[in-house]
């Protein structure tokens, strides 16, 4: 569908002969290349975003993820095949402070519609010092004031994103202006719908106290009355202070905790190491960065109802 690769320059063209023909092939394999479909081209920076993008564009949006299934998003560094993929879409849809490469390459990009959805939703503070990188030097800083970008895992601020994602397809790809606007608000009404089910499904338990990875789950321990203590910090692979671990044990003695969760995409170690040490079970607590065949479920909503169903066992819901 897109109108600027239809009225591409000479320029354009040379610059994409340069970089090869394979370059504007999608790096997705079941995905076809973006901008050469007659659909509402999206690149989606990674799953929760591509999730967005194709329960609101349905039929009429052709969605390919930077982020492949299984790779840990935190890492990802952009091709040149992608450089030219993004430089194809009619629509980027990213998180920014997630994925830094990401945001340098949407940035560097003509792309006319760039969607950030850390701009769609109040960000906030879930890091903290102590959950710095040992012995490197200025982390400690760094982290305290990172913002934390794991808006999905609250249904209620994903519903707001959702909201304004819709209405940024509807400006871009008018002509199919009343299907979003309806896929839009299916959509939202699933995630109300999942928020009333935290909600009810964590009213009662015995404790409120959850240990995890990392810690990715600041919005949704405070949407539905928990504190997450994470064995790292916003980074899923820093490692925590040997004083961190002996704070973590306390903790767990004190608060009544059973459950040290761990991620499918980040190394369990660690977790599994603390959990014996301190004779808690282990569990999985998904962060939906990506759906792979080690995922309860096979989208979002599954995965996110098997998170509630690890976390009423783990806090002991009456």
């Amino acid at each position: 569908m897109n109108v600027r690769r239809r009225l591409i320059s000479a320029t354009a063209v040379t610059a994409a002969t340069a970089l090869g023909l394979g370059a504007l092939s999608a790096c997705s394999s079941d995905s076809a290349a973006t901008g050469n479909t007659d659909k509402f081209d999206v690149v989606a920076s990674f799953y929760p975003m591509a999730f967005l993008a194709e329960q609101i564009g349905g039929d009429h949006a052709n969605v390919t993820s930077l982020t492949e299934p299984g790779q840990e998003p935190h890492d990802l560094e952009i091709s040149t095949k992608q450089r030219a993929q993004l430089e194809e879409a009619d629509a980027a849809l990213f998180l920014k402070g997630l994925q830094p490469a990401v945001d340098e390459a949407v940035s560097q990009t003509g792309i006319k519609t760039k969607i950030d959805a850390a701009s769609l939703t109040s960000l906030e503070d879930h890091g903290g010092t102590e959950h710095a990188h040992e012995g490197e030097e200025g982390h400690a800083e760094e982290e305290e004031h990172a913002r934390d970008p794991h808006i999905w895992l609250d249904p209620v601020k994903y519903a707001e994103v959702a909201e304004s994602v819709g209405k940024a397809f509807e400006k871009a790809d008018p002509d199919h202006a009343a299907d979003y606007k309806k896929n839009t608000e299916a959509l939202v009404k699933k995630l109300n719908g999942l928020d009333g089910d935290f909600e009810n499904g964590l009213k009662n338990t015995k404790t409120k106290v959850f240990f995890t990875n990392h810690a990715a789950f600041g919005y949704l321990a405070e949407r539905y009355g928990l504190t997450q203590e994470a064995i790292s910090g916003l980074d899923p692979e820093s490692e925590p202070s040997a004083a961190r671990v002996r704070e973590l044990q306390q903790e767990a003695k004190a608060d009544g905790v059973t459950t040290v969760f761990y991620e499918t995409l980040v190394s369990d170690k660690t977790a599994k190491t603390l959990a014996k040490d301190a004779k808690l079970k282990t569990d999985v607590l998904d962060p939906l960065e990506g759906i792979t065949d080690k995922s309860r479920g096979d989208d979002y909503f599954q995965v996110m109802e098997a998170n509630l169903k690890a976390l009423q066992a783990a806090l002991g819901a009456k």
